[in-house]
């Protein structure tokens, strides 16, 4: 399936904000002193799941669009903008929950758990039968580039900067829900 421009760009934006839910909670690992070399593998394994996830979604979706095709893009679109809304209200909720450590159990559990909404993303685009492999590749690009930069800018910066980019992600989200809806 070739991809028209205005859904590379909407697959692009997707990616970025799906990654900024990485890149907020990686912003508090970073915090903690990881290294390099932890740095690198905890960004490949986080771009792993945010490839795993949507694809298992995609397929899921695509099942979905040959039997109810009529309800797809109703429920791409309210997929996205609960998914949105989710990150949105998570911003001004109290996080008083302790971060795992991001080695062996703990890094599977940190990447499993910010790829949950990639596999939500991913049933919606395969509801509305958006390009698959430049999809699946995006969302773990993206991911796994913005976990590090999380990571070595947690380092150095407070948790201020996390809690807005969640918000972004999550702002972006809801928009790109309204406008399948609309």
């Amino acid at each position: 399936m070739v991809a028209s421009i205005g859904e590379v760009i909407s697959i692009i934006c997707m990616a970025f904000a799906l990654g900024m839910d990485a890149f907020s909670v990686g912003l508090g690992i970073g915090m903690q002193a990881i290294r390099l070399k932890r740095i690198f593998l905890i960004g490949l394994v986080v771009g792993i799941f945010h490839m795993i996830m949507p694809f298992i979604g995609l397929l899921l979706g695509s099942i979905l669009s040959n039997k109810i095709e009529g309800i797809a893009i109703l429920a791409a679109g309210l997929l996205l903008c609960a998914i949105g809304s989710q990150m949105i209200f998570q911003t001004f909720w109290q996080k008083d929950t302790q971060i795992l450590a991001p080695v062996g159990f703990g890094l599977i559990m940190f990447a499993f758990s910010v790829s949950l909404d990639s596999f939500s993303i991913g049933i919606s685009l395969g509801l509305s039968g958006a390009a698959t492999v430049f999809a699946i590749s995006m969302f773990g690009l993206f991911s796994t580039v913005l976990t590090w930069f999380a990571l070595l800018i947690g380092r150095r910066t407070h948790h201020l900067l996390g809690t807005y980019s969640e918000l972004i992600g999550g702002t972006i989200l809801f928009g790109f829900g309204l406008h399948v809806l609309f």
